[in-house]
C-alpha cells in the first residue's frame, strides 16, 4: 500500500512539532510542506533511474505526407531505451524489427547523396535543411536533430504513406505527475518512499526550523546508500564500467 501526500505531510508536521491537520488545505504550513515534498520528489526522480517510471510506449506519428518518416517523442517521455517498428507487409501481421539509434552526424553521412527513383527529399521540422529518405524499404535506424522529433531513414511507400504510430513499440522512461491533494500517492515503491520522506523532512527542518536534525540527516544518508542497489523487484546484474576492451 502506498503512502498518501496527506500522510507524509502529517508525519513531517509531527516531527516539526507543528499543529496537525486533517487536510493539506487546513493550514499554510501544511501546503508549504506538501510543496517541499513535491520538489523533493522531482529532485529524486530526475537524478535516478526509477523502475516504476519505465514502461512500453508508442511513438507519435506526425501523419505528414511531406515528412513520412518523422515522428515525435510522447510529451511525457524522458528517455527511450529501445525502439521497434512493425515491418510486416501483411494486413494485421506482426513482425517487429529493432530500429537502432545513430547520431545526427552518422545519419547525415549514411543518407543518400542524391535522389533516385527509390528516394525522396523532405524538409526537417525545425529548419529548411533537406533530407533524403528511402521510400522502398522499411526503416532500420533513426536519429533526432532537436530531441523533440524522431527521424527514421526509410519507409515503404507501397505499404504505408507515412510511418504509423500503431506500428511503433518502444521501451523507456516517462516523467511522472504530481498533484497537491490529500489522496495523491507518489509513484514510488516501498523502497524509495522512506527515502523521499527522509529527504523531505530534512529539507523542511532546514527551511522552517533554520537547521537540520542530525538523526533525520543520518537516516537520509543511510537510505540513499541503500536504495542505490535495491530499486528493482527483479534481481539485476551488477553494473560494471566498460573500458572498451
Amino acid at each position: 500500500m502506498r503512502t498518501t501526500l496527506l500522510e507524509m505531510t502529517q508525519s513531517i508536521l509531527s516531527d516539526l512539532d507543528s499543529e496537525q491537520v486533517n487536510s493539506i488545505n487546513d493550514s499554510v504550513e501544511a501546503m508549504q510542506i506538501a510543496s517541499v515534498i513535491q520538489d523533493t520528489y522531482f529532485n529524486l526522480v530526475s537524478a535516478r533511474v526509477i523502475p516504476e517510471l519505465k514502461q512500453l510506449l508508442n511513438i507519435t506519428s506526425l501523419s505528414d505526407n511531406t515528412r513520412p518518416t518523422h515522428l515525435r517523442y510522447p510529451t511525457d517521455c524522458k528517455e527511450i531505451e529501445t525502439l521497434f517498428y512493425n515491418v510486416s507487409e501483411v494486413v494485421g501481421g506482426v513482425e517487429y524489427r529493432e530500429i537502432y539509434y545513430i547520431t545526427p552526424h552518422e545519419f547525415l553521412r549514411r543518407s543518400p547523396s542524391s535522389v533516385g527513383s527509390n528516394a525522396l527529399v523532405v524538409t526537417d521540422v525545425d529548419s529548411t535543411t533537406k533530407l533524403v529518405i528511402a521510400n522502398d524499404r522499411s526503416p532500420t535506424y533513426y536519429t533526432s536533430f532537436d530531441d523533440e522529433h524522431i527521424v527514421m531513414d526509410a519507409y515503404k511507400a507501397s505499404v504505408d504513406t507515412v510511418l504509423q504510430e500503431a506500428k511503433t513499440r518502444a521501451y523507456g522512461t516517462v516523467y511522472p505527475s504530481f498533484t497537491i491533494s490529500d489522496s495523491f500517492e507518489p509513484d514510488l515503491d516501498k523502497t524509495l518512499l522512506p527515502y523521499l520522506l527522509a529527504e523531505a523532512k530534512s529539507a523542511c527542518f532546514s527551511l522552517f526550523k533554520s537547521g537540520s536534525d542530525p538523526k533525520i540527516e543520518q537516516s537520509a544518508r543511510r537510505l540513499k546508500s541503500y536504495v542505490q542497489n535495491d530499486q528493482y523487484r527483479t534481481k539485476q546484474e551488477n553494473k560494471r564500467p566498460k573500458y572498451g576492451r
